[in-house]
């Protein structure tokens, strides 16, 4: 069986969850407590040198990191990744989006507030991250205005690779009222099949 290293509340951890739920793919979790440096360890460091969950055990001894790889792995062959070249370059051009305009300014200040209950520590960091994490949502908005999904009109990993973090922007300091595409989009994520959510 698959085994997932992971970080429960981590939305990168939450995707690969996601996604082979909904493949109906089993798996086992194997819980890493990152506050405890627990993805620091020799043991860990063996398995994946970068020290960083998620981390896919596929079968024995062989691993698989990085959770939009993990993704791109598991969606091959399925309706979650686009049989069309150009929109198979879209899911990736969506999925580079979420690593470096989204990721790096939603997700991390979600980690600060959220995770790890520092907002005071991190307050000049979170004030320079907030105007970036918008303009990531407004880059966002104005795709699902005129789009249900991100490629092609269908679900994709595309995404779920974005759903992770934007559905719990606000555990991050962001406001997603303003952005009613985004809004609905969220909603229609929730009501695809075996959909879970990120505390399941």
């Amino acid at each position: 069986m698959l085994k997932l290293y992971e970080y429960p509340s981590s939305g990168n951890c939450y995707k690969i969850r996601l996604l082979l739920t909904q493949l109906e793919i089993p798996f086992e979790r194997i819980p890493v407590d990152i506050l405890k440096r627990e993805s620091r360890t020799a043991k860990f460091l063996s398995k994946n040198p970068n020290g960083r969950v998620p981390l896919l055990e596929l079968e024995p001894g062989k691993y698989l990191p990085e959770s939009n790889a993990v993704l791109y792995y598991f969606s091959q062959e399925t309706p979650f990744f686009p049989t069309d070249k150009f929109e198979q370059a879209q899911v990736m051009q969506w999925m580079f989006f979420e690593q470096y305009s989204h990721e790096p300014y939603i997700a991390t200040s979600r980690y600060w507030i959220s995770i790890l209950r520092k907002p005071e520590e991190y307050k000049q960091a979170l004030e320079q991250k907030q105007p970036l994490g918008y303009a990531a949502l407004g880059v966002m908005e104005q795709q699902l205005k005129e789009h249900p999904f991100f490629v092609g009109n269908n679900y994709t990993i595309a995404d779920i690779c974005l759903f992770a973090y934007t559905h719990v922007a606000d555990e991050g300091g962001f406001d997603l009222t303003g952005f009613p595409a985004i809004l609905d989009w969220i909603n229609r994520v929730k009501q695809q099949p075996n959909y879970i959510q990120i505390t399941a």
